[in-house]
């Protein structure tokens, strides 16, 4: 039997479905929860601070309990988006220094939080997502866990891109691709990989990064609000296990 028609705007629609997102108090998560919200959906953030519910996503226990907790506010649990990352400061120790000098900790903090707390909320997230009927899993990534960085746009910035960074956003891609054939066809599960995000930084890296974008600029955190809604919606209702680029054409070179 034919499927009846629905309108795009039907398809954009998450009302009634609950959302959590982490890392929901920096930038890419602060738009990305401003989306689902207008969107429809009823939507929590999770942060070390300044979100609705503060937790480090070190602490297992504390993951593992997020989605009862949500359940138990709200009823239900539709939909995860894993924006929360160890992306370290130019002045921690051990982080943005060439590869002899990074240290082993900040290695084991990245993958903890980019990674390791993905797979721990899932998990204990997954009878929830089971029930829901739309249940939609989005790891946010990076261009960073599918190649290899351009060293010569950092000469002279003082900025870095720590070997932690982008083995634990590639495990990301590769865990997405795994949950995507384990949890179907109940529940989807896919990622999205940003390029760099205009975030103040330094001219010189700036110009360098531009110049080597198809199309000629830095991205916004919007660029990356619109790929989510699809992923999470039923725009992308017979898409699962897939990497959506939001690089301005970076990767395509």
């Amino acid at each position: 039997m034919t499927e009846p028609h629905r309108s795009l705007t039907d398809m954009m629609d998450m009302s009634g479905r609950v959302a959590l997102v982490t890392g929901g108090a920096g930038y890419i998560g602060r738009a990305i929860a401003r989306g689902l919200r207008e969107m429809g959906a009823t939507v929590k953030t999770t942060d070390i601070c300044d979100a609705d519910i503060d937790i480090d996503l070190r602490d297992e226990a504390l993951v593992k309990a997020l989605p009862d907790r949500i359940v138990d506010d709200h009823g239900s649990l539709d939909v995860i988006v894993h924006c929360a990352a160890y992306v370290g400061t130019s002045d921690l120790k051990g982080w943005a220094v060439p590869f002899e000098e990074q240290e082993v900790e900040n290695w084991r903090e990245a993958l903890e939080v980019n990674l390791t707390s993905f797979f721990t909320l899932v998990q204990a997230a997954t009878p929830y997502l089971r029930k829901s009927g739309k249940g939609s899993v989005v790891a946010i990534s990076s261009i960073y866990g599918m190649s290899g960085p351009d060293w010569s746009l950092y000469e002279g910035t003082g900025l870095g891109n720590p070997a932690a960074y982008g083995a634990s956003k590639g495990g990301l891609l590769q865990l997405v691709r795994w949950l995507s054939s384990t949890l179907g066809p109940d529940i989807r599960v896919n990622a999205v990989s940003p390029g760099g995000i205009a975030r103040g930084q330094d001219p010189a890296f700036v110009e360098k990064y531009e110049a080597r974008t198809p199309l000629g600029r830095m991205g916004r955190e919007d660029d990356i609000t619109g790929a989510v809604a699809y992923l999470v919606s039923d725009l992308s209702a017979y898409v699962t296990g897939q990497n959506l680029v939001v690089d301005g054409g970076w990767t395509a070179w």
